[in-house]
């Protein structure tokens, strides 16, 4: 049974664990970095351990110093939350090595589908449609022109270890090809170590569809729904919302059958994602899976009812899925904007610094997760988003309706931040009308005047 679990984490997600942990009667041990000394699940865990400096580098990446944490404080399992090392198989390795739960998959799986081509060959295997391509990575200039003519420009040229958009370039010809091989290597090769990349045919305009997967240690796998995450800027979600405007219902039915054969393929446990790419006719194409709980996980909770920390928490701990797919329902429609501390109006620059003033909107169907207060110290370490906004209703109209007023509602002064961003995308035709695709935000930003969310 676990009884202390420590967080390999910080910000919102470290609390929402915290929180998770509490409610299931589990201890917690939070892990911290100097600049974190002040941070909400630092002073809310029941123990809480300095790591390190301030950069990440310093801290939260450093595995060896949260293994001796963890064994210093003799806890049974490490929740990774998102980022960090949460797909980082070698340290999931090193928890199983230690006999410590690591909260997620089985470290052999993360090694398989943080691999694209591999995730890519092990779906099809079992029938899954992706999208045209290499197979596997492809190591010289010469053999990726003949495969980008072969698939059709244009190509996508992605890092075989990516995320976040680095390693990821677009060719419309073989001239830019050239030049996009060479700056998508070199961005691998400096964010993850791994130069190597492989080539898709590029879908223009696609919605991104993502669906969620839970499977326990005895062999269920299940989905709950899905989340359109089509709205993002440098192929980083902004706004995420479940169900999905664009799919009808025998769409959602076929693509989540696919996403559980995807995940049984993996030998999956735990939570997980299995991302997909949608065309307008609906075709749809399996692009990779997130082996980790994701960002944009509480859309789904609201939607569901299903609190997917404490069934991470559970699954870990060897118990049965409680549930089957039969008794999986979607009430309500849910929306989410990612609240970060940038200037959307100069290019999305970082805005570090304290918080003068922090008032979080409530009310009927909002939820506010969050780590910032008054006062508080945004560092200019770590990634920008303070906090995430959810509301939710019967319907969708609803919905964009209460992320409308909670936005305005919302004041965090002392720093920029993307909430009038937000409140201009909810007024926008476009978003309310529901035909949103992974090209929104450019035209976006080329029709809407930037004194709008200044």
């Amino acid at each position: 049974m676990i009884q202390k679990v420590l967080i390999a984490n910080r910000g919102e997600i470290a609390l929402r664990i915290v929180r998770a942990c509490r409610e299931l009667g589990i201890k917690t041990l939070a892990v911290y970095s100097e600049a974190d000394v002040q941070s909400l699940h630092v002073q809310l865990a029941d123990e809480a351990i300095c790591i390190g400096g301030p950069r990440s580098a310093d801290s939260y990446l450093k595995a060896d110093r949260i293994i001796a944490a963890a064994e210093i404080a003799d806890v049974d399992a490490i929740h990774p939350g998102y980022g960090f090392l949460s797909e980082n198989a070698k340290f999931a390795q090193q928890c199983e090595s230690c006999n410590i739960k690591f909260i997620g998959p089985k470290s052999k799986t993360i090694q398989m589908m943080g691999d694209k081509s591999v995730a890519k060959d092990t779906v099809k295997k079992v029938g899954v449609p992706t999208v045209p391509g290499s197979d596997g990575p492809v190591e010289n200039e010469s053999e990726a022109v003949k495969i980008a003519r072969k698939i059709g420009y244009p190509v996508i040229i992605k890092a075989v270890a990516g995320g976040g958009g680095r390693g990821m370039r677009i060719a419309h010809n073989d001239i830019s090809f050239a030049k996009e091989y060479h700056v998508a290597r070199n961005e691998a090769e400096k964010a993850f170590g791994n130069g190597s990349v492989y080539i898709e045919k590029y879908i223009e305009k696609p919605r991104h569809i993502e669906f969620q997967i839970l499977a326990d240690s005895h062999g269920k796998v299940l989905h709950l729904g899905e989340r359109d995450c089509s709205i993002q800027r440098r192929h980083q979600k902004l706004i995420e919302e479940s169900p999905s405007p664009f799919l009808t219902p025998d769409l959602r039915k076929r693509m989540g059958k696919f996403a559980i054969k995807a995940a049984e393929a993996a030998e999956y446990e735990n939570a997980g994602t299995i991302e997909f790419l949608v065309d307008a006719k609906g075709n749809f194409y399996f692009i990779e899976m997130n082996t980790r709980i994701q960002v944009e996980h509480p859309v789904t909770e609201e939607c569901t009812g299903i609190d997917l920390i404490k069934q991470q928490l559970l699954v870990a701990n060897g118990e049965k899925l409680a549930f089957d797919q039969s008794d999986i329902t979607f009430e309500k429609h849910a929306i989410e904007c990612r609240i970060n501390a940038e200037d959307p109006a100069r290019n999305f620059v970082p805005s570090p610094g304290t918080i003068g003033l922090y008032y979080a909107p409530g009310g009927h169907g909002v939820r506010v997760d969050s780590h910032a207060y008054s006062g508080y110290t945004i560092p200019p370490y770590y990634d920008s988003m303070i906090g995430k906004l959810i509301c939710f209703g019967h319907d969708r109209q609803t919905a964009i309706q209460r992320t409308y007023r909670a936005l305005n509602e919302y004041l965090i002064r002392g720093i920029k931040t993307t909430i009038p961003l937000h409140k201009a995308i909810m007024s926008d035709p476009t978003f309310i009308e529901g035909k949103a695709t992974t090209a929104y935000m450019e035209d976006f930003f080329a029709r809407t005047p930037t004194d709008l969310f200044t």
